[in-house]
């Protein structure tokens, strides 16, 4: 799996590129899967539109020769705040599945939140990419033992915090998905979902996780735990009372509840709640450098990346995840650089146009 850009299409600059070449180059059902979301989708295209309302505020005549794009996260020091978001199967993408993913995640130092959904075991992917900043989200299996048991393999992969999925209860309606019964290829599992059936259209509940689960999963670790899908101050707050080390706004891509708002109009409420006391991430809707610049200036520490690099990855393997990254990291350095802001931690509200 060696890193060679050139053989991404010339045409592939901007991460819609890479959608339009996936979308060509997949089987119909599993570009549904990945590009599908809940009910009527509203919450997916309220992702996107949410930020294309936003406008930005630009200052001129500022020294932008040097910019600091740096992040910390629980003193881990990311080169600009990204992560690539956990998301399933992605040997349903590329035959190097999650590996390939690892590959480009240590290519550009962008940490991995690898999902429990994975279709490659932890080591295996720890194997492939040793380098690379590993994270894990995880889903509660059907009892404690077992569940601790996922969490020890973790962190002897190497994984340097932890990121309960809290929004999953059951899976929303997702009628695209149902009509396109997208299903795991012959020898490919989801080694840590045995329980799962590996028709994905036919996989209705997890495991239902409280408060109390995450007490004990916090007594069960000592890495960072932070809950994802968070949406309301409420939750928020009873984050920060359970102790939680940080929070990512999500709503799963549209992918649960349909209706809900944007991630980004849910973000400022999240962020007046936790009052610093907690990194606030956001994931959803985030597809240009500019859309990194709004969920910063609005309180985010970081974003995630979700579908964006499941469509590298089915354009080019770990060539085409690097490709989406290296295309993202400089988009938002343009966007710092034409705003006037130099350093990326110093992003408040004023950049965005009241």
């Amino acid at each position: 799996m060696s890193l060679s850009l050139e053989r991404i299409p010339p045409e592939a600059v901007s991460v819609d590129d890479f959608e339009a070449i996936a979308r060509q180059s997949l089987p119909g059902p599993v570009y549904d899967y990945v590009a599908g979301a809940a009910a009527d989708e509203l919450t997916l295209r309220a992702n996107r539109d949410a930020y294309a309302r936003i406008r930005l505020r630009p200052r001129v005549l500022v020294d932008v020769s040097r910019l600091d794009t740096r992040a910390n996260l629980f003193g881990q020091e990311l080169p600009f705040p990204a992560l690539i978001a956990p998301t399933a199967f992605h040997r349903l993408l590329h035959h190097d599945g999650e590996c390939a993913t690892a590959l480009a995640a240590a290519a550009t130092g962008v940490p991995y939140v690898i999902s429990s959904s994975t279709t490659t075991p932890l080591a295996d992917i720890a194997a492939a990419a040793p380098d690379a900043n590993r994270w894990f989200q995880l889903y509660f299996l059907p009892d404690r033992a077992r569940t601790a048991a996922l969490v020890h393999e973790a962190e002897s992969a190497g994984v340097r915090a932890l990121c309960l999925t809290v929004d999953t209860p059951v899976i929303g309606t997702r009628n695209r998905e149902q009509r396109s019964r997208v299903q795991l290829p012959a020898g490919v599992t989801a080694p840590y979902f045995h329980h799962i059936a590996s028709h994905t259209g036919t996989t209705t509940s997890f495991q239902v996780v409280t408060w109390k689960d995450v007490d004990w999963l916090r007594q069960t670790t000592a890495l960072p735990v932070l809950l994802k899908g968070i949406l309301t101050a409420d939750d928020a707050r009873l984050a920060v009372d359970h102790d939680v080390a940080g929070i990512v706004v999500s709503n799963h891509g549209g992918r649960n509840l349909d209706t809900v708002p944007a991630t980004i109009e849910a973000l400022p409420e999240v962020v007046a709640a936790v009052a610093g006391r907690i990194p606030v991430l956001i994931d959803g809707g985030i597809r240009r450098g500019t859309d990194m610049v709004k969920a910063l200036a609005l309180g985010a520490s970081a974003v995630l990346i979700g579908r964006p690099v499941l469509y590298g990855l089915a354009v080019g393997g770990a060539d085409g995840v690097t490709a989406i990254l290296r295309i993202l990291r400089a988009e938002f350095e343009s966007a710092l650089a034409l705003t006037g802001r130099p350093v990326s931690a110093d992003l408040d509200p004023t950049v965005c146009w009241p």
